[in-house]
């Protein structure tokens, strides 16, 4: 005898065997596996929403804040060099101590005539450029002129003059160019170290800038990171007292502020 197979009818059209299967009933139990599915991977997909929306709003804001700390704020204030906080000039450096004296001239004494009693001996040519060639005294000529001319380059900074040095773009551009080239110190912006420093230096005769010398510090980070910014600034117009480009002390005061 062959095996039948035989399929058993599913359990909802047992249930709804001779009844009216177009009323809904028979179609919402049908479909009832689907939709529990359906509203489980819904409300799975809410809950999910509402966990990860808020987690992902923090980490962005504290992306923002972690920028936001990182921004320097430098500030130029009061760029006319105050008469209150200038320091006196230094005193002209003292003359070399190896520089030979020039002896005074002495004009020679002119007579009328020699005695026939006087020996008097004459000098050929030969012998005049014979006793002239001295290397040794046109050697040290040469070193007492050198000196007097390096003596005489070491002038002192003045500190007002006719024409105060000019940074190109004037006060705007050099306010632009410090607060780009400006790094806060991670030391400093970990302790919260804020302040002015006040920065001077020397606007030389060419224009070049030297002599940068702390003012007024507020930590030793600030005051070095300062220093380094104001000793690369780009050459000024220098100053001119009479006409004559001369060297003028020149003052910056830079604000670290951390927002």
């Amino acid at each position: 005898m062959a095996n039948e197979n035989v399929n058993a009818p599913a359990f909802d059209d047992i249930v709804f065997e001779d009844r009216n299967k177009e009323y809904g009933a028979y179609t919402l139990r049908k479909k009832y596996n689907r939709t529990v599915i359906l509203a489980l991977l819904i409300g799975i997909l809410i809950l999910a929403t509402a966990v990860i929306t808020p987690y992902l709003n923090a980490k962005a804001a504290e992306g923002r804040g972690k920028r936001a700390e990182r921004k320097v704020e430098i500030k130029l204030e009061n760029l006319d060099q105050p008469n209150d906080v200038v320091a006196p000039p230094p005193p002209p450096p003292p003359p070399p101590a190896d520089v030979v004296q020039q002896q005074r001239y002495v004009p020679p004494v002119v007579v009328d005539s020699i005695k026939p009693e006087d020996n008097v001996q004459l000098m050929t040519n030969d012998d005049a450029q014979t006793e002239v060639k001295n290397t040794d005294v046109v050697e040290v000529a040469q070193e007492v002129k050198e000196e007097v001319q390096e003596a005489e380059a070491e002038e002192v900074p003045f500190v007002v003059v006719e024409e105060m040095p000019v940074y190109p773009g004037g006060p705007n551009a050099l306010l632009t160019y410090i607060a780009e080239h400006t790094n806060y110190p991670e030391v400093a912006k970990e302790n919260n170290i804020q302040g002015k420093v006040i920065v001077r230096f020397c606007v030389t005769a060419k224009g070049g800038v030297s002599q940068v010398s702390i003012l007024k510090g507020v930590d030793p980070e600030l005051d070095k990171e300062a220093i380094r910014v104001v000793s690369a600034l780009p050459p000024f117009k220098p100053g001119k007292q009479g006409g004559k480009p001369v060297p003028v002390w020149y003052m910056v005061p830079i604000a670290f502020t951390l927002k």
